[in-house]
């Protein structure tokens, strides 16, 4: 029998304006975001509907504003439609608001926590010190060979597993350099550094998973409706206890995104549907799997696609 996954988005995704068609149109959508506004004790609504692209990018604000559109996207799909999940799954920050969907974190704990994780992220390294790259076209073991190759001491190795020949690297700025002329001078031409503001999901992170490990401690883990695949293992995990830890593995470890959407098609499922701002993990699926069906909904237009579909 063919599965559903729903699948939420990360940082990059967000945009001035996710959110509000939907929170105009629908009143649950309206009551996520003005839950979210409670638990962070400032207007994080406004920050998604009529925000400044700045502040909206600064990672401490990025992570819990797509969280609450997800999860308001999501409130309305469950409303208007009744579907369900067989599984779950997010890119990196994107597996918080997997865990809320399969009702493992509160809502309001989730916000809470993300909000904490970006500060510890943005925290965990001077500004200026750290950067990211994409490297296209390149398979996964010769990335290996060139971050141990460009690494010199420092810290660069991979850490998003996009799609096939996509793979992002994180490390400080000259050990990421070091990387991209390698990689140009074994002929992978599509190598450029990417505009974020910190090195995410590599060893640098460190400092920023120890406290994020501290915050969780304090938060309750509920029993899950559906499985959720763990970007760290690129597996499916329906044990309330390992929530936690896999969390805290995930701030340090690459995003196993390819690998997620594989496993999910070997369980079973045919279709994916993306809930959140953008449509880029809908867009990797079908490059992952191509006869996996994708789609992904973020306003009211998307919403009525789904309906009808």
């Amino acid at each position: 029998m063919s599965k559903t996954a729903f699948i939420f988005p990360g940082q990059g995704s967000q945009y001035v304006g996710m959110g509000s068609n939907l929170a105009d149109t629908f009143a649950v959508a309206r009551r996520t975001f003005e839950e979210a506004d409670d638990a962070l004790d400032f207007k994080l609504s406004e920050l998604c509907f009529s925000g400044n692209e700045a502040d909206l990018k600064l990672t401490a604000n990025t992570q819990p504003a797509i969280l609450a559109t997800s999860i308001a996207i999501l409130k309305v799909i469950q409303q208007e439609t009744g579907l369900k999940a067989d599984y779950l799954a997010g890119h990196s920050l994107g597996e918080y608001s997997a865990l809320v969907c399969s009702g493992a974190l509160t809502f309001a704990d989730a916000v809470r926590t993300v909000r904490a994780r970006g500060t510890f992220m943005q925290e965990a390294v001077p500004v200026g010190t750290g950067t990211m790259a994409a490297i296209l076209g390149v398979e996964a073991d010769i990335l290996q060979e060139i971050c141990l190759e460009a690494a010199q001491g420092e810290v660069v190795s991979p850490a998003n597993f996009n799609s096939p020949g996509q793979i992002v690297i994180a490390g400080t700025v000259a050990a990421v350099g070091r990387a991209i002329e390698i990689a140009k001078a074994r002929g992978f031409r599509k190598a450029m550094l990417l505009p974020v503001s910190a090195p995410f999901h590599c060893a640098l992170m460190k400092p920023a998973a120890e406290r994020l490990s501290a915050v969780l401690d304090s938060i309750s883990v509920c029993e899950m409706s559906a499985p959720v695949i763990a970007n760290a293992t690129a597996s499916a995990n329906a044990l309330k206890e390992r929530v936690k830890p896999l969390l805290v593995e995930q701030v340090c470890s690459p995003v196993l995104w390819e690998q997620s959407v594989l496993e999910m098609s070997a369980l079973g499922v045919t279709k994916c549907i993306e809930i959140g701002p953008g449509k880029v993990l809908s867009g990797l699926a079908k490059r992952i799997k191509k006869d996996m069906t994708a789609l992904n909904v973020e306003d009211a237009a998307s919403l009525k696609l789904l309906i009808e579909e």
